[in-house]
C-alpha cells in the first residue's frame, strides 16, 4: 500500500501545473517580498523564532500568498489545514476549529489554519473564528486580493498582523523563469529548451508582477511547441500569453484607488497618467457614470475660474456619454480628460465655499443686514427692512457702496492662473472703487 501510495502522490505531483511545481520547499528558494522577509525582517523574525500569532497577506495574485502559508507550516513545525472561504462554509469551518483544539489538547504544536480567499466569508464565519485566535488556539493565516479595511472584520484585524504582498519585479520573475527552466526534478529541465534572454523579460514584463501567470506562460509555450529542440522566443511567449484579466471590484479598493489615480493624474496636469488611469478604468469595467461624475466634479473642484469652460464641457460629456454608451463613449471621455488635465487649475471655489461652510458651522451667527432684507410684504417697511438699500444698477459703474454682511469676513482667494487671475484682478479693482468712495 505504501508503494501504491507513493506512486500515486509522484503522480499526482507531475500533473501539477508548472507554478505548483515549483513552489518554493523553504525560505531560502522564496523571491521577493524582502520588505518583511528578508533576514531581520519581522514575518521572519517571527518564523525563525516559533512565535507566529495570526496574520493576514493581502497582494495580487502570483505573489506568493498561498505559498508563504506552506512555508510557515514547514518551518515552524505546525499541523497545517487549508480552507478556501470560496468552497467552505460555517460547517466546514467549525469542523477545522474543532480539529484544532484537538490537536492542542494532545499536546502538539500550535496549529495552522489558512483560508485562502479570507474576505469571502461573511460577518458570521469571521466572527467565529475570533475566540479560538484570542486564545491562541490556531494560528490563523488569511490570504486576500481585496484590500482587509474594506473585508475583513476590524476585530480579526486588530489581532492579527497585516503584511502587504507587492507585485514580483520583472528581475525576480525571471529568476524564477530560469529556474524552472533548468530543474529537471520539478521543472522544465527534462525538455531540450533553447532560451533567448529577451523571451524571459517579456513575459515577466507582461505577467505585471504575477509569478503564477508567467510560470503558466512558459509551460504552455514549452509543452506546445513541437520543435526540436524547443526555441523560446519572444514570439512563442507572446502566443502563449493569455489577455491579462484586470482585478476590479466595484466596492473595493481596486475601485478607489483607480479613481484616486485618475483624479489626482488630471488635478496634476500629466495628461499621459490621466489617459491610462481612464483606460484602466475602462478596460476593467469601471460604471461610465461614475466617471462622469468625478470629471463634472473635479472641473469645479481644481479648475473652477481658472476656466470656467471645464464645467461645461464636462457637463457636455457626461450627456454625450449617457447619450451614446460604451464603446463610442470613451471618445468623449478621452476628449474631456485631456481638456481637464491641460486646463489651468484653481481650487479657490472649493477652499472658498469650505471655509464659509466652516464660519457658519463653528462661528457666530450673522443677522441679515436691516438693509438687505426683504421688504415686499406687507408691514415690512414698518420693521424697516430694506430701508437704506441701494440698488446697484443705479450706481454709474454697478457697484453699490453698501455693506452685505456685516462683518469683516474674507473666504475667496483667487488664484493668479487662467481666467481666475482676470477675475481677481477685477476684485482688486472694485475693492479700490469702494475704498475711493
Amino acid at each position: 500500500m505504501d508503494l501504491f501510495a507513493h506512486a500515486e502522490k509522484a503522480n499526482r505531483e507531475k500533473s501539477l501545473p508548472l507554478a505548483a511545481r515549483m513552489r518554493p520547499k523553504n525560505l531560502s528558494e522564496f523571491v521577493g517580498q524582502s520588505h518583511f522577509l528578508a533576514p531581520g525582517k519581522l514575518l521572519r523574525r517571527l518564523i525563525d523564532a516559533k512565535r507566529l500569532q495570526s496574520v493576514i497577506f493581502y497582494g495580487p495574485p502570483g505573489t506568493g500568498k498561498t505559498t508563504l502559508a506552506h512555508l510557515i507550516a514547514s518551518e515552524t513545525g505546525g499541523q497545517f489545514r487549508q480552507l478556501n472561504a470560496v468552497t467552505s462554509g460555517i460547517k466546514e469551518l467549525r469542523e477545522a476549529l474543532q480539529w484544532a483544539k484537538d490537536e492542542v489538547s494532545t499536546g502538539g504544536e500550535r496549529p495552522i489554519l489558512f483560508i485562502d480567499e479570507i474576505h469571502r466569508f461573511n460577518r458570521s464565519q469571521q466572527d467565529a473564528l475570533l475566540p479560538d485566535v484570542e486564545d491562541g488556539v490556531i494560528s490563523l493565516v488569511g490570504a486576500t486580493t481585496s484590500n482587509p479595511f474594506f473585508s475583513v472584520n476590524g476585530a480579526l484585524l486588530s489581532r492579527s498582523q497585516l503584511f502587504e504582498l507587492m507585485p514580483l519585479s520583472e528581475d525576480e520573475i525571471v529568476e524564477l523563469l530560469q529556474r524552472s527552466i533548468v530543474d529537471k526534478s520539478r521543472g522544465l529541465g527534462m525538455y531540450n529548451v533553447l532560451v533567448e534572454p529577451e523571451a524571459l523579460h517579456y513575459c515577466a514584463k507582461m505577467a505585471e508582477g504575477d509569478a503564477r501567470r508567467a510560470l503558466g506562460a512558459i509551460e504552455l509555450a514549452v509543452l506546445s511547441s513541437t520543435a526540436s529542440p524547443i526555441v523560446l522566443n519572444v514570439e512563442l511567449v507572446r502566443e502563449s500569453m493569455q489577455k491579462k484579466v484586470l482585478q476590479f471590484d466595484a466596492s473595493g479598493d481596486q475601485h478607489y484607488d483607480m479613481a484616486s489615480a485618475f483624479i489626482k493624474s488630471i488635478r496634476g496636469s500629466d495628461v499621459n497618467a490621466a489617459l491610462y488611469w481612464l483606460a484602466r478604468a475602462i478596460e476593467s469595467g469601471e460604471e461610465i457614470r461614475f466617471l462622469c461624475r468625478r470629471l463634472v466634479i473635479l472641473a469645479s473642484e481644481d479648475i473652477g475660474n481658472a476656466d470656467p469652460q471645464a464645467l461645461g464641457i464636462a457637463i457636455a460629456g457626461m450627456q454625450a456619454c449617457e447619450f451614446i454608451g460604451l464603446p463610442e463613449c470613451q471618445l468623449t471621455l478621452s476628449q474631456v480628460t485631456i481638456y481637464l488635465a491641460l486646463a489651468p487649475k484653481s481650487n479657490a471655489a472649493t477652499t472658498a465655499i469650505s471655509a464659509a461652510r466652516e464660519d457658519v458651522r463653528n462661528g457666530t451667527v450673522i443677522p441679515v443686514p436691516i438693509h438687505l432684507r426683504d421688504g415686499h410684504y406687507e408691514g415690512s417697511k414698518r420693521l424697516g427692512h430694506g430701508q437704506g438699500y441701494e440698488y446697484a444698477h443705479d450706481a454709474a459703474d454697478g457697484i453699490a457702496a453698501q455693506d452685505y454682511l456685516g462683518v469683516d469676513r474674507e473666504y475667496y482667494h483667487p488664484v493668479a492662473r487662467g481666467f481666475e487671475k482676470e477675475l481677481g484682478e477685477r476684485w482688486r479693482e472694485i475693492q479700490i472703487r469702494l475704498k475711493n468712495r
